[in-house]
């Protein structure tokens, strides 16, 4: 989780005691854009890993926007699984336009809301 430019990024608040309390990260997963002269990139963040404990969810998502902004990212995805819920409809984030679907071969798995779900896309 250690930030590596152009591939993760982490954001960490501290207590007084300088022990870690609530941490933030996202990943790059540029696109190509074709057939635009003017813009050949999209640079897209995908939410990572997130613990909040000190602070509300949302106000730690907060944060992590502003870093994606100040690293010139043009979009800032996150799934609507774990407690991603509690920020999604506050800080504004559009919803998509289908469903993810995901195959789990040789799996019998019940229908699962997906606030039940931890998934992270790598």
């Amino acid at each position: 989780m250690l930030p590596r430019e152009g591939v993760i990024y982490s954001w960490v608040r501290e207590n007084t005691t300088g022990e870690v309390t609530d941490v933030c990260s996202f990943y790059s997963l540029p696109s190509t854009i074709l057939g635009n002269d003017k813009y050949n990139l999209l640079k897209a963040a995908y939410s990572y890993w997130n613990v909040a404990t000190t602070v509300p969810l949302h106000e730690l998502m907060y944060d992590a926007l502003i870093l994606a902004k100040q690293k010139d990212f043009d979009v800032f995805n996150a799934l609507n699984v774990m407690e991603n819920d509690q920020f999604l409809k506050e800080l504004k984030f559009g919803i998509g336009d289908g469903f993810l679907q995901y195959y789990l071969y040789n799996w019998k798995c019940p229908k699962i809301e997906p606030s039940g779900i931890g998934l992270v896309l790598l």
